[in-house]
């Protein structure tokens, strides 16, 4: 049976299987990342390595996170997104089947932080919505993203808990394998981003009236352009780095609470459920933020939502810090920051493409997850020194709302209009 009509483009039921495929891929990596702060704790007790160098692992595995992302990108432009996925759930699988077996800082380095994080990039947000997003049309491609973004969020949700019971019933390593047996589901999952062919191109006129009144359309690369020239163009873009900016300090806000949040609730004197239920709520409201943001994307200006956005987690954070640390007090402040949790990808990923186009979105937004993750890495890094230096995060909690208050600011200036290529620019 044919995927497309007889205008080119994607059937609906096509469309969906992409989609669905897509976001369970991004569940089951997302749920594997998002929940190894519940490790850290074993980790510290069964090996003895302190918090301060687990932290360290952890910080590198977010780096390698975002610095796959790009790489593996431009492989699935060149080559398509199901070889990567494949190649990144056998990656993703080793790394977390073999975590347990190793016992010093350098074996933790190669499982965690390295093999694990690049596997889990590989089957992540730039090279998902780029592969979607080239085959959708182009009034598709913002729901498209917010819903793959809702499956990440989905998979903490569902593994949080789950995790947090294994690790309580069956102890810590039968936690990690069982998670290393399920990130093999990606695989045949791939299958379902095999077919490369696209969406059938729309003229100029016809992207613009499927556009939004709200926002500029997005137009395709110039013909010929190549991917370092590409880069290079965005790489001077005023509006690109001012995304990189504030999904930096996205990543340093994600990394620092998905890794040290358990810590902090024990901190509280509070049981260790507690801050795996916390973990899940912050899923399941995610799922809600980031349908919500792809939604309100193709309506409203990007920009603006993302600066919302990053105030309202300064806000949120003082609320916190405010509060009586109780577990309603986690619930309701894991609830609420959950909305905004990754709800930044659909307009980042957004405004990425109405720069400069489809043609090589996965390795462009891959650029600006590494960002993301370089932030991840200072967030859980930055988490583990404060606490053996201070003895809690009270500092981490203080530098979190200064960034997201500056990542707010730093968005406002963004043009959101394509990128017009300059006369003359030289083809390599």
């Amino acid at each position: 049976m044919s995927h497309l009509n007889e205008q080119g483009a994607m059937t609906p039921r096509a469309a969906w299987m992409l989609i669905l495929a897509a976001s369970t891929i991004l569940m089951i990596t997302m749920g594997a990342r998002l929940t190894t702060g519940l490790f850290l704790s074993p980790i510290n007790t069964s090996t003895g390595l302190g918090v301060a160098t687990i932290s360290f692992a952890m910080a590198v595995a977010q780096l390698m996170w975002g610095a796959s992302q790009p790489v593996f990108g431009a492989i699935a432009d060149k080559y398509g997104a199901a070889r990567v996925i494949v190649i990144g759930g056998i990656m993703l699988a080793a790394g977390t089947a073999a975590t347990p077996f190793v016992e010093s800082e350098w074996g933790l380095l190669l499982t965690m932080g390295i093999l694990s994080a690049a596997g889990a990039g590989a089957g992540s947000f730039s090279i998902l919505i780029g592969a979607t997003a080239q085959r959708l049309p182009a009034e598709r491609r913002a729901f498209a993203s917010g819903f793959i973004n809702a499956g990440g969020s989905f998979g903490q949700f569902v593994f949080a808990p789950l995790m947090q019971a294994i690790i309580a019933g069956a102890g810590w390593v039968t936690a990690m394998l069982t998670m290393a047996a399920t990130t093999l589901l990606t695989i045949p999952l791939a299958l379902g981003m095999r077919n490369k062919k696209a969406a059938a191109p729309m003229t100029s006129a016809g992207v613009a009236a499927a556009a939004p009144a709200a926002t500029a359309p997005a137009v395709p690369a110039p013909p010929g352009i190549t991917l370092t020239e590409q880069l290079r163009r965005a790489m001077r873009d005023r509006s690109y780095l001012c995304l990189h900016l504030g999904f930096f300090t996205c990543g340093f806000h994600i990394a620092f609470l998905v890794t040290h949040l358990p810590q902090e609730v024990a901190l509280c004197g509070l049981p260790a459920g507690v801050s795996a239920t916390a973990l899940a709520l912050i899923g399941l409201f995610n799922i809600a933020g980031s349908l919500a943001a792809g939604a309100l994307a193709g309506r409203y200006r990007m920009k603006s939502l993302l600066a919302i956005i990053y105030a309202s987690r300064a806000v949120l954070i003082v609320i916190y810090l405010l509060a009586p640390k109780t577990a309603p007090t986690f619930y309701l402040f894991a609830g609420a920051l959950g909305f905004t949790w990754l709800a930044t990808v659909p307009p980042t990923a957004g405004l990425v493409g109405k720069l400069f186009g489809m043609r090589y979105l996965a390795t462009l937004f891959g650029m600006t997850l590494l960002s993301h993750q370089i932030g991840g890495f200072f967030g859980a890094w930055l988490g583990g020194l404060s606490f053996v230096r201070f003895g809690d995060y009270t500092w981490m909690w203080y530098a979190d709302i200064l960034l997201a208050l500056g990542a707010a600011l730093v968005n406002l200036p963004i043009r959101e209009a394509p990128v017009a290529r300059p006369a003359g620019w030289a083809k390599g």
